[in-house]
């Protein structure tokens, strides 16, 4: 009995700064949030007296600046969610087998290579891609007018705003979903393959029949962590566009920032937070249930 306990106690201190960790950090904030969005809080002010669920009320009400500047931004952060995170599954999964093709001792080499734009800060990319998109000066407008051809406003017009931040992110961030596909890949069992060889399969057969039906759970993590990525989206946007041309490009956590911390109204920019919250978990579990929640429930 008492090695029990003293076991039990030994892993409670091992998940104790963890526990600490994830409670200043995620449990406090996230009640913070609730609590500032019930309340008129203005930061010029010493009064923050409780308005209930009005601040969530007036993002629901046609004509408010609130319910203008809510969907307005969920309407772009929406427009790259659905560029992206399509690109990002796809693009990932497409180089993570292109690179597993590659003899091993350059297979590392390249890893690194399609790796690398993931570990630099946001404003470095930033700066790379000003430089590469930048339209009197950039990089590719240079060489287009080297070929004779027009340039392109990059950052400037609508649709080359939004081309250009889904390529900055699909640069960006492609490494790490290319490393969890490629994990995922590794982990499939090579007799699976030499069987259906054995029975004729093409390779095209292969990728549908074996790969993708092994590889589902992983393809559904980074399924959802893109799609949770690519809804917090923030740096892109404000770095490169401006959230221009217009706001044709100002997500929504552009929005919920400058009405914080711009406008001071931190009431309603938590109720904006907290709705964005709850709409990425509502997705992330409609995500879960049609795409492997009906294995389960098959099996």
């Amino acid at each position: 009995m008492k090695t029990t306990w003293t076991s039990r106690l030994t892993s409670a201190l091992f998940a104790l700064p963890y526990t600490v960790c994830f409670a200043m950090f995620l449990l406090f904030p996230i009640g913070y949030g609730v609590y500032i969005s019930l309340h008129d809080f203005e930061l010029l002010s010493e009064e923050h007296p409780f308005v209930g669920l009005s601040n969530y009320i007036g993002i629901f009400t046609g004509g408010t600046y609130e319910n203008s500047v809510f969907f307005r931004g969920l309407w772009a952060t929406a427009q790259f969610v659905l560029f992206s995170v399509p690109l990002l599954i796809a693009v990932g999964l497409g180089l993570a087998l292109l690179v597993n093709q590659l003899p091993g001792r350059i297979r590392g080499l390249f890893r690194t290579f399609y790796f690398m734009p993931y570990a630099i800060s946001a404003s470095v990319m930033a700066v790379i891609w000003l430089m590469m998109f930048d339209t009197n000066a950039g990089f590719i407008n240079s060489m287009l007018m080297k070929l004779n051809l027009n340039t392109i406003p990059w950052l400037t017009d609508t649709p080359w705003a939004w081309v250009s931040l889904i390529a900055t992110t699909l640069w960006w961030t492609i490494g790490f979903n290319m490393i969890i596909f490629i994990n995922a890949l590794n982990e499939v069992p090579e007799d699976y393959y030499e069987a259906a060889s054995i029975d004729g399969a093409t390779a095209w057969s292969k990728f549908v029949h074996i790969t993708l039906p092994s590889i589902r759970p992983v393809m559904l993590f980074v399924m959802i962590t893109s799609t949770i990525a690519s809804f917090n989206v923030y740096a892109q946007p404000f770095l490169l566009t401006r959230g221009g041309p217009g706001d044709s490009t100002k997500v929504l956590l552009m929005n919920v920032l400058d009405h914080a911390f711009i406008r001071k109204e931190v009431g309603s920019a938590s109720a904006m937070a907290i709705l964005m919250a709850l709409l990425i978990m509502i997705i992330s579990i409609v995500q879960y249930r049609l795409t492997y929640g009906r294995k389960e429930r098959g099996a």
